[in-house]
């Protein structure tokens, strides 16, 4: 491929029974889904969740994979599926496919699964989590390692049947996802066709994540810890890089998520750093080099041990705290194309 910007790739995730295939499937009855083509993870070897999706489909590929959670593979067809619909022609079509909406089974966890894309590199795909969040049930499925997962890894965050709870607990459920993930964009709207479009809508250049009051960050789950790591001073690039990699090793699959912009002696301009789960995007540059956003690490992680973060080496390069006061972080574009630094 050229240099241009693949199509959008979108792991639609959620738990079992949180309303995952209803979501898409409105989607799909739309307009707004020309030029999108769907992949289906079954667990299982007879799946449903693709013949129900064929009834909206019009002119939507999909393709089912049905060899198992993708996210406990070692290896798996998902590659092989995205390769060929993105090469195969498309007679007719408008244009190139502007989206890949890869819906995985209730029990897959994120960040395995975007792992298995390394390998896409040149294709530049725009990867971003989108989770369902079901409003009848809440936090309550936080106790399933795969929910927290989920939730955890999301760009964005769709409450799902909003229309069946009064509008006082739609709001509390809008805290209770921050709480869990409060680098989050969330939907929460009772109107449906606003939040199924508002759910696939692109995530570029979505304005400053705003300041969330304090109500919204105390966690909902004991096992589910939200962290902020503020860096004492500007690093050096392998002094940041040595911490990450030790970071993901130490904590493993206990890692969710971690989103931040620090600082290095490397540069002029503040470098992201995000990961979902250990599968980390290339750093990159942000911002203007006179620009002073607020420098910090978000760090979102399952069963954490006390000053089990303190002692990542090289160690001093960050002030650790919860996350109690509100914070602003700016979001600086969700989707990357695909690139893992440090796993």
């Amino acid at each position: 491929m050229n240099g241009a910007i693949g199509p959008d790739f979108i792991v639609l995730t959620g738990f079992l029974g949180s309303g995952k295939t209803t979501l898409l499937r409105d989607f799909l009855a739309g307009p707004e889904a020309a030029d999108t083509a769907v992949i289906v993870n079954e667990v299982g070897e007879i799946g449903l969740d693709d013949v129900i999706l064929r009834e909206e489909r019009g002119e939507t590929p999909i393709a089912t994979l049905s060899n198992g959670c993708i996210c406990c593979q070692a290896g798996s067809d998902l590659a092989y599926t995205i390769d060929r619909l993105l090469a195969t022609e498309r007679p007719g079509a408008s244009g190139p496919l502007r989206r890949i909406v890869l819906e995985t089974s209730g029990l897959s966890k994120p960040g395995p699964v975007l792992r298995q894309l390394a390998g896409l590199a040149s294709y530049r795909l725009r990867v971003s989590v989108l989770a369902t969040f079901d409003a009848t049930r809440g936090a309550a499925t936080a106790a399933f390692e795969e929910a927290a997962a989920q939730w955890a890894a999301a760009h964005r965050i769709v409450v799902t049947k909003a229309d069946a709870v009064p509008s006082e607990t739609l709001v509390r459920r809008r805290e209770e996802i921050a709480a869990f993930n409060p680098l989050s964009e969330i939907v929460a709207m009772a109107e449906r066709d606003h939040a199924v479009a508002a759910a696939f809508a692109p995530l570029a250049g979505i304005p400053p994540m705003p300041v969330m009051p304090q109500v919204a960050v105390r966690p909902t789950h004991a096992r589910i810890a939200v962290r902020l790591a503020r860096p004492i001073a500007v690093l050096a690039y392998d002094d940041l890089a040595t911490w990450l990699d030790n970071l993901a090793g130490a904590l493993g699959e206990r890692l969710l998520r971690l989103k931040g912009l620090v600082r290095v002696r490397e540069c002029e301009r503040p470098v992201l750093v995000q990961s979902v789960g250990t599968a980390f995007s290339a750093p990159r540059l942000f911002g203007e080099p006179q620009a002073t956003p607020p420098l910090f690490v978000v760090i979102i992680v399952r069963d954490l041990q006390a000053a089990e973060l303190e002692a990542v080496a090289p160690t001093g390069l960050f002030a650790l705290s919860s996350w109690t006061e509100p914070q602003t972080l700016p979001h600086a574009g969700a989707l990357s194309p695909i690139s893992v630094a440090w796993s």
